[in-house]
């Protein structure tokens, strides 16, 4: 299981990412670029030492993304999503797709995903932290496959 954030725009959340996704034995793939510089300060805060326990790989476009990317579904996180998350059924191989926080994803990557999930929610509220829907979703995806 993978997860992979398209050109994040908060480095605490890509920090907290880096923690959830080595706390669950999951790769991380971060496609630039980024709105703030990868070596930021509040990167390395959020992340503390957690970074060496994880497959931590960088991308400097989609592009580059899309030609060495591992085999496997994409399945694209979005408020857009045409399946809820308690309706979809996770596979081995699944890598987790998420978009920028102030953003998405342009409608060339939301095209070219194999799946879009919606995480629901309440009537009214419109979207969760980044970092916390990646860990909804990880945990879902895990359960499902235990």
């Amino acid at each position: 299981m993978r997860l992979i954030f398209f050109q994040p725009d908060i480095p605490q959340n890509l920090g907290a990412s880096i923690r959830l996704a080595a706390c669950f034995g999951a790769g991380l793939d971060v496609i630039e670029p980024c709105s703030f510089p990868l070596k930021d300060k509040a990167l390395r805060r959020a992340a503390l030492d957690y970074r060496p326990l994880t497959d931590y790989q960088r991308y400097s476009s989609y592009e580059k993304w899309q030609q060495t990317r591992p085999p496997g579904r994409v399945i694209l996180f979005t408020t857009k999503g045409a399946t809820p998350l308690w309706n979809f059924a996770f596979q081995p191989g699944d890598q987790l797709m998420f978009g920028r926080e102030s953003a998405g994803v342009p409608d060339e990557v939301h095209q070219n995903a194999d799946e879009r999930v919606v995480i629901p929610m309440a009537k009214g509220a419109r979207s969760l932290n980044v970092s916390m829907s990646a860990g909804i979703a990880l945990a879902e995806a895990m359960r499902q496959l235990a």
